[in-house]
């Protein structure tokens, strides 16, 4: 057990859950708690640390599961007075784990005929971000490009607001991402920006073809050449003095109208293996 905070693993493991540079140079992210524990690739845990008062329930209980996937790992105990201090929640479960980062290629977001991405300029807020990320996977979003400018997504709070989609949704940051909006248009996407100009109501466009939504800053909101390189400009329609929502829950309202037009037509039609829409005998 270790019990020195100058202990050089937990220095270590201070720095990743702190620093980006440290999470970039050493190409690690931590992820803290139970669930995220469990649903992170068993291949791409380095090592897992755990709370001395976790470790004893672990003797104690039937925890499986848990038991199964840490026999499997390089597993290190801390005092619960040295775990409080590395974690980064007020009220820890008392497991963390050290994960290699995961690293897409463009092609990885376009596997499907139709796909549905999220383009992301200068987004702050951690917890808007991982938000984002977790209504990607819920709508069915095939990946996420991110400006340079967006924050980490390997930042703890990120990592935590994702509740596990960060393992699951494609992503990647980009140096110009106007540059990567021509690289989709040139590919047959559509890209639709979410902006307070739109002369559209979003409920207004068709997006079952392939499509990207772009979401801007949470206080500037798109710059405006940005804006401009999208084909369309798209608003959400307001009630009362507000004049916009929340970037997470602007993304919310997008993605959900594209999954529901995209639904409604998978019901019209019989989905074929690779989940192409196939219409069924008798209709043109």
């Amino acid at each position: 057990m270790i019990t020195a905070p100058t202990n050089q693993k937990v220095k270590n493991l201070s720095n990743l859950m702190r620093k980006g540079k440290a999470r970039r140079e050493q190409k690690l992210f931590v992820a803290e708690g139970i669930k995220m524990f469990l649903e992170a690739d068993p291949a791409r845990i380095q090592e897992v640390y755990l709370s001395r008062s976790f470790w004893d329930k672990l003797e104690k209980g039937d925890e499986k599961e848990i038991k199964k996937r840490l026999s499997a790992c390089s597993v290190e105990i801390l005092t619960d007075t040295l775990f409080q201090r590395v974690s980064d929640t007020q009220t820890p479960q008392g497991i963390l784990c050290v994960i290699r980062q995961h690293f897409y290629q463009p092609e990885d977001l376009l596997k499907k005929e139709n796909p549905l991405l999220l383009l992301l300029e200068d987004i702050q807020d951690p917890g808007n971000l991982g938000t984002m990320f977790r209504t990607a996977e819920g709508t069915g979003v095939d990946g996420v490009i991110m400006s340079r400018g967006t924050a980490d997504i390997y930042n703890p709070k990120t990592i935590r607001s994702t509740m596990g989609s960060v393992y699951r949704v494609p992503f990647l940051y980009t140096e110009d991402l106007r540059s990567s909006m021509a690289w989709l248009q040139k590919r047959g996407i559509q890209i639709f920006a979410a902006h307070l100009q739109g002369k559209k109501a979003y409920y207004e466009e068709n997006f079952q073809s392939g499509c990207a939504f772009l979401i801007g800053n949470e206080g500037k909101g798109l710059k405006e050449e940005t804006a401009l390189a999208a084909e369309s400009l798209v608003k959400l329609p307001m009630e009362g003095k507000v004049e916009s929502l929340n970037a997470a829950i602007a993304a919310s309202v997008l993605l959900y109208e594209a999954a529901r037009q995209r639904w409604l037509g998978a019901a019209n039609g019989v989905l074929n293996s690779h989940g192409n829409i196939i219409k069924k005998r008798g209709k043109r």
